[in-house]
């Protein structure tokens, strides 16, 4: 069993999973969805980037065990061709899917679709420790030092490849201004002491590269 196959059993058990067997199929379909061919940001690496700041920071959330199954779930479906939250919401039906065939209990699925949809726009009320977990883990790229800034710059651009440059610019822009205009990116007080500054500044370096 690799890491990342024992890390999603754990928290699946952890989370209330019943069905051994049920967990086991489920982490498999999610690791198919990962490693997709057309992925170039999107893959296993961002998952366990994600995983890794969950883990870093699981003693602020209420449930860290089922912000680590969000996590998993959250952009398990990615068709770069599909528009507004498609994916995120194509990403939380399965994780319903699978999660409920692996026996987690109803309440136990229903929290993490919510958190999946989430990243849909990342906006997070202020007593929601365990979506702020998520969406900071999942933001955290963000405020990566400049030259790793522009390495996942440059693949989500080939994402999107299929976009003319024009229209990618006009969208990619659009991104960056939603998440510049957040009240905060970070919301957990270490990582927004830690990132915040770090990530604007790429984003705004970006937004000017943009025109």
């Amino acid at each position: 069993m690799d890491d990342l196959t024992a890390r999603w059993r754990d928290a699946a058990l952890a989370a209330g999973a019943t069905d051994p067997a049920g967990v086991d199929r489920a982490g498999a379909r999610l690791l198919a969805g990962w490693r997709e061919p057309h992925r170039r940001y999107h893959t296993v690496d961002h998952l366990r980037a994600v995983l890794d700041v969950v883990d870093a920071y699981a003693d602020s959330a209420r449930r860290p065990d089922l912000v680590r199954l969000a996590a998993w779930c959250h952009d398990v479906v990615h068709d770069p061709r599909a528009g507004g939250d498609t994916n995120e919401r194509a990403s939380a039906e399965l994780g319903d899917t699978l999660l409920t065939a692996a026996g987690l209990p109803a309440a136990a699925v229903t929290e993490v679709r919510r958190l999946v949809l989430l990243t849909a726009g990342h906006a997070v009320g202020p007593d929601d420790p365990d979506g702020a977990l998520l969406c900071d883990a999942d933001l955290a790229v963000l405020a990566a030092p400049p030259d790793g800034y522009d390495r996942y710059a440059a693949a989500i651009r080939r994402e999107y490849a299929h976009v003319p440059e024009p229209d990618f610019r006009a969208g990619r822009a659009a991104v960056l201004r939603h998440l510049l205009g957040l009240p905060a990116l970070y919301r957990l007080p270490e990582p927004h002491a830690r990132w915040e500054d770090a990530a604007r500044a790429n984003l705004s370096r970006e937004l000017a590269r943009l025109g």
